[in-house]
């Protein structure tokens, strides 16, 4: 399971150098080939800390299969969600302050730059049951629900999940959805917006500029920056 577990790991620090880290909370997940359940870090450690010692299986009922470390309470989010998504292979939850305030205005997200693209046209959700931690498989089968089938949902007063069929697609996401709100955030800052691409030119943009092959580009850049290390003055 060494693969698995690296991806977990790479997942972790690209989601690190892109600015996404909260301490020790927040975390990506990559499906079990087995159908053991999830494959992710352990609690207690923050997404630049993680190597292989510190991916744990954990079983669908919450279960630490694989691995020593403690599972984190929000394990419900990554597998009630793959228990409904067949097509899902990673989620990522974070808790960017970013995500948080543009949360909170309880507004539309609107396609003002390209990051935005893959949440709109139909817009991303909103889950809104909680803004607590998704600790229970309950709370956790409710906010697959309200995922649907979008790229992301944002849960107000909490943070975000972003998923994808493998564990590039799930962190671009992420940091697309970031990057997202952060425009959006620039522009009501300064009076705006007051243009933004229409529902056709959100689709063809969708094809056209967030491609399997353009995503897996961010996502072989976000590998390179790992790999080149806080010493070049480019991870963080």
């Amino acid at each position: 399971m060494e693969d698995v577990k690296d991806a977990v790991v790479q997942a972790s620090r690209a989601l690190a150098v892109s600015g996404l880290g909260d301490m020790v909370w927040g975390h990506a997940s990559v499906r079990d080939p087995h159908g053991g359940g999830v494959w992710m870090k352990s609690s207690g450690w923050g997404f630049e800390e993680v190597d292989r010692d510190k991916v744990v299986l954990v079983s669908p009922s919450g279960d630490v299969v694989e691995g020593s470390g403690r599972r984190h309470l929000e394990f419900p989010i990554h597998t009630e969600v793959m228990a409904v998504r067949p097509d899902v292979g990673a989620v990522v939850h974070t808790h960017a302050p970013t995500l948080a305030a543009f949360a909170s205005l309880d507004c539309a997200l609107l396609p003002i730059s390209h990051d935005a693209v893959p949440f709109t046209c139909p817009q991303l959700p909103r889950f809104t049951e909680t803004g607590s931690l998704i600790a229970t498989r309950e709370l956790g089968a409710a906010l697959a629900r309200g995922l649907g089938e979008a790229n992301a949902i944002l849960i107000p007063n909490h943070g975000a999940v972003t998923v994808g069929s493998d564990v590039g697609t799930a962190v671009m996401y992420a940091v697309l959805l970031e990057r997202a709100c952060r425009t959006q955030l620039l522009a009501a800052g300064a009076g705006g917006p007051r243009v933004w691409s229409d529902d056709d030119e959100v689709r063809f943009k969708r094809d056209q500029v967030w491609n399997s092959t353009q995503l897996d580009a961010g996502w072989r850049y976000l590998t390179r920056r790992v790999e080149i290390g806080p010493e070049d003055g480019l991870g963080r």
